[in-house]
């Protein structure tokens, strides 16, 4: 019996991947769009049974014994505003996905996103009403959409759960480029200027830099995947950050700290085209998945920082 890896030459489908093997798992599918020679480089010495491309799938999936679907895969570039690449690489994609598991009783697991809560106004809590949230951007709506359509179906996978991933960070998103996460932005600048820009705040509630995020370290995101492998019980959508938020200013001196440099940070104003869409707190609330019996604690961010920066940018390295 197969495991399925959607995204799987991507960031967090590749670590996904690499723990799978290292927990002995090497039956995997793994699919995606596997035309990107960068992106490729995060499964070099993965072990697996198949690599399969993500359209092809869909008619190919009755050719395996499936036992779990880690639906990673998705089009998450934030600034690409033509809906319609959304609708179909997140929205029908999934459903396709969602309609055969139903059919074939296959637990299934899928990344949905903070991005669907939007300016925050309703809050980060995952056991509210999800129908009011105002996503800022088509990726986030198309998230919100997906989700919305799953609490609404009737023919439901024998176990399902959208996981909303709040700010991940960690080895192999060197191919992301500008969507790749702020340590590795930041790493770069200072490497290369011995200086870090951080965007100004224009909200009169906030200074400069100490806007907030839930920073999650892919390992610890990781964890929660496994978890809910483990335990396909409680079927829903919950949060994947750390119920624990973080400012930009702590973030920038971790990485000064993890380079052993003094920091230095100049404050920049936020690029007018995202600056009336620019999420000022994100902080996921944790207590479901807590009370569905998650209790690993979450790394601390200078440690989750240094580790990244010193074993695997500084080096190169891939999980």
């Amino acid at each position: 019996m197969a495991i399925v890896v959607t995204g799987a030459a991507g960031f967090i489908g590749s670590c996904l991947t690499s723990y799978l093997n290292n927990k002995g798992i090497t039956d995997l599918i793994l699919v995606d769009d596997f035309s990107n020679d960068e992106k490729n480089k995060n499964l070099i010495n993965k072990q697996f049974a198949a690599k399969i491309d993500r359209e092809l799938f869909l008619f190919d999936m009755h050719r395996f014994q499936i036992d779990f679907v880690f639906h990673i895969g998705a089009r998450t570039d934030t600034t690409e505003f033509d809906s319609t690449i959304f609708d179909k690489l997140n929205v029908e994609y999934s459903k396709s996905l969602w309609n055969y598991c139903t059919d074939k009783n296959i637990p299934f697991l899928y990344a949905s996103s903070a991005a669907t809560y939007g300016g925050g106004e309703f809050g980060f809590d995952d056991e509210g009403d999800i129908s009011p949230l105002v996503p800022l951007n088509p990726y986030g709506q198309s998230k919100q959409d997906f989700d919305v359509w799953a609490l609404q179906q009737k023919e439901t996978p024998p176990f399902w759960a959208g996981l909303k991933f709040f700010n991940v960070f960690g080895p192999n998103e060197y191919h992301k480029g500008r969507m790749a996460s702020v340590v590795m932005h930041a790493y770069n600048q200072i490497k290369e200027k011995g200086s870090l820009k951080l965007f100004q705040s224009h909200n009169p509630n906030y200074q400069d830099g100490e806007q907030i995020r839930d920073f999650i370290y892919v390992k610890d995101l990781l964890e929660l995947l496994w978890f809910w492998y483990k335990n396909p019980t409680k079927s829903g959508i919950y949060n994947a950050g750390t119920g624990k938020a973080r400012t930009f200013n702590d973030l920038a001196k971790a990485i000064f700290a993890a380079l052993e440099t003094e920091p230095k940070i100049d404050y920049v104003p936020t690029p007018e085209d995202i600056r009336d869409k620019y999420q000022y707190f994100t902080e996921a609330t944790m207590a479901k998945t807590e009370s569905a019996g998650y209790s690993k604690p979450f790394s601390d961010l200078e440690n989750a920082v240094a580790d990244y920066v010193k074993n695997y940018l500084k080096t190169g390295l891939y999980y």
